[in-house]
């Protein structure tokens, strides 16, 4: 495995794609609640990340606003998937680079030949702004929806946008 990408790495990549991202440092937050109490101050949408697998090995990044709810067992019938479960922490550092705690959508710059298919909920790539990890859980980055897509494009990425979850508003409390 090669050794993965760092913030800094993440952080050259968006400036070679003429990406400018805002991004602040803050305590280790492992949880949508760490999250909230860190940085909730920060304009846009704060996201919650789902690696997860399927019996036919297949994987899935599943990218949602932090209070949307994911129902595990109608979500396969969403992104065509046979039943899910949450991917190990090894496969999650041999394929993403990252940590539980600190999974993300800037990860696929560790994922070169796209093994992980990239699910963004439709109405968070409807707001202004996003907020997400740049690969560690110290610190988050706020980027346009557009220029992620961009991001995502150039990594070798076709994220699917998707309603996830019809019945639970994204900003409803989880």
């Amino acid at each position: 495995m090669t050794v993965p990408a760092t913030p800094t790495d993440l952080f050259a990549r968006l400036a070679g794609l003429g990406i400018t991202v805002a991004t602040v440092e803050h305590p280790a937050a492992f949880t949508v609640e760490d999250g909230e109490r860190h940085v909730g101050h920060l304009p846009g949408v704060h996201i919650k990340n789902l690696f997860l697998c399927d019996a036919k090995k297949r994987m899935w990044l599943v990218v949602a606003p932090s209070a949307r709810r994911i129902d595990l067992k109608t979500l396969p019938d969403v992104i065509g998937a046979a039943r899910l479960s949450f991917g190990s922490a090894d496969r999650l550092m041999r394929v993403l680079g990252v940590t539980p705690g600190s999974v993300t959508p800037f990860a696929v710059i560790n994922d070169p030949d796209a093994q992980v298919q990239v699910i963004l909920d439709a109405w968070m790539m409807d707001q202004d702004l996003i907020n997400a990890h740049p690969l560690v859980n110290t610190m988050t980055t706020t980027i346009t929806p557009s220029e992620l897509m961009v991001f995502l494009v150039a990594c070798g990425h076709a994220p699917r946008v998707v309603t996830l979850d019809r019945g639970t508003p994204a900003n409803a409390a989880s």
